[in-house]
């Protein structure tokens, strides 16, 4: 993953179903710090997303011209129930707000980064002759480790099959994912490309004060991991819990700081008492941004013990944090592993290897330092977003054919 751009300027136009303020998960921020750096890069980039106002609206954000769609007056929730037909309207509406542009700025590329904007993608697509880059975040069998139970699940696939077919170039964010896109899609392997989630590595380092009081706070005189993210079993926490009886008979004192919330606490937090950890463990609950980087940086040890994750970004976030950082070696975190990010891997839910790994970065703190170091270097080099979004502008130059714009 190179550093250099196209010497062309490209037009982009981006199709997206959320985009700060309108936020439901990590897409939006993906797209936002995209676009902002292709911005920056010298590209033309136009967004086009949901609204929430009467009218559709355009303004310019950092050099990213952002179109956002009216908002219909239709009664319809977005749940699982109705999640189709809300979709169906959104769409109806971003393409409302799109045509317009595209009659006055042909694209040279339509990056649609979800299923929820691929009816769309597919359209301008026809009308402007531009070519699709589509990026899948994640898959709907995935979700369901490779099954798809009921009739929304497998509308949602063929949504996702449509787009990444109807695109010439599809991006992933690890090879896992392009392994699993490719399989499931039938993509030609040259077809999908492996670009990784970015990072703003400086908004990760907390101060020293604000370390030492965390520190000081939560275990002042024994070892800390930290564990953040949502609290559902996919995210691989009770693995990290069995961990915890055999990690303190060699540290008796040591903690762990869980940072998030989700459907499956009550469960963890059953489990704690029954391996009799619970009093090891502090519940933090749900953590901004800023508190969670304190945390992260206070901690000897970041843990992401996940089952299933397409890339895992909140381990980018604790190395950045210049954390030693312990992955399940599954999905997006082998890359990570493999990469160098890593302190060391485990396999998902194996609870002594986990422990193993964690006190091996204990027990030498001169390994652990190196191993932050040298995550600091590759996160630089690899995954801030100068780097990902010149890895995306060669995915556009070859999607074109070389025939962008410059005018």
């Amino acid at each position: 993953m190179g550093q250099t751009l196209v010497s062309d300027a490209v037009r982009v136009l981006m199709l997206t179903w959320e985009y700060p303020p309108l936020l439901v998960g990590g897409l939006g921020r993906h797209v936002e710090a995209l676009a902002g750096e292709l911005a920056t890069a010298g590209h033309q980039v136009c967004v086009v997303t949901r609204g929430d106002k009467q009218q559709a609206t355009a303004e310019t954000v950092a050099g990213v011209r952002v179109v956002r769609s009216a908002i219909d007056p239709l009664v319809i929730d977005f749940t699982t129930e109705s999640l189709l037909a809300w979709a169906q309207a959104a769409e109806h509406s971003l393409l409302r707000a799109a045509l317009p542009v595209v009659a006055q700025w042909r694209p040279d590329i339509v990056h649609a980064h979800d299923w929820l904007v691929g009816q769309s993608a597919v359209t301008l697509a026809q009308v402007t002759g531009s070519p699709i880059v589509a990026t899948m975040h994640a898959t709907e069998a995935g979700r369901h480790q490779g099954w798809l139970p009921a009739p929304l699940n497998l509308a949602i696939h063929s949504a996702e099959r449509w787009l990444a077919q109807s695109a010439a170039e599809v991006i992933t964010c690890s090879t896992s994912m392009r392994d699993e896109v490719s399989r499931l899609f039938e993509l030609d392997a040259g077809q999908v490309v492996v670009v990784p989630n970015g990072i703003d590595p400086d908004a990760w380092h907390a101060s020293p004060a604000e370390r030492t009081a965390a520190r000081a706070r939560l275990a002042p005189h024994t070892p800390l991991i930290a564990f953040a993210g949502r609290l559902v079993h996919e995210k691989g926490l009770q693995t990290l819990i069995d961990s915890l009886p055999s990690l303190r008979a060699m540290r008796p004192g040591l903690r762990l700081v869980v940072a998030g919330t989700g459907g499956h606490e009550p469960q963890l937090r059953a489990r704690a008492r029954r391996l009799r950890v619970a009093r090891a463990i502090e519940w933090a609950g749900f953590v901004d941004e800023d508190a969670v980087a304190v945390l992260l940086g206070a901690a000897d040890v970041a843990v992401v013990p996940s089952l299933y994750e397409p890339f895992g970004i909140v381990a980018l976030e604790a190395a950045a944090a210049r954390t030693p950082l312990i992955v399940a070696d599954t999905g997006g975190l082998r890359d990570l592993a493999t990469a160098g990010v890593a302190a060391g891997s485990f396999t998902p839910g194996d609870a002594p290897a986990l422990a193993a790994a964690i006190t091996a970065v204990l027990d030498d703190s001169a390994a652990a330092r190196r191993a932050v170091l040298r995550a600091d270097r590759v996160i630089r080099r690899d995954y801030s977003w100068p780097a990902v979004a010149a890895t995306t502008a060669a995915v556009y130059a070859r999607a074109s054919g070389g025939s962008a714009a410059t005018s």
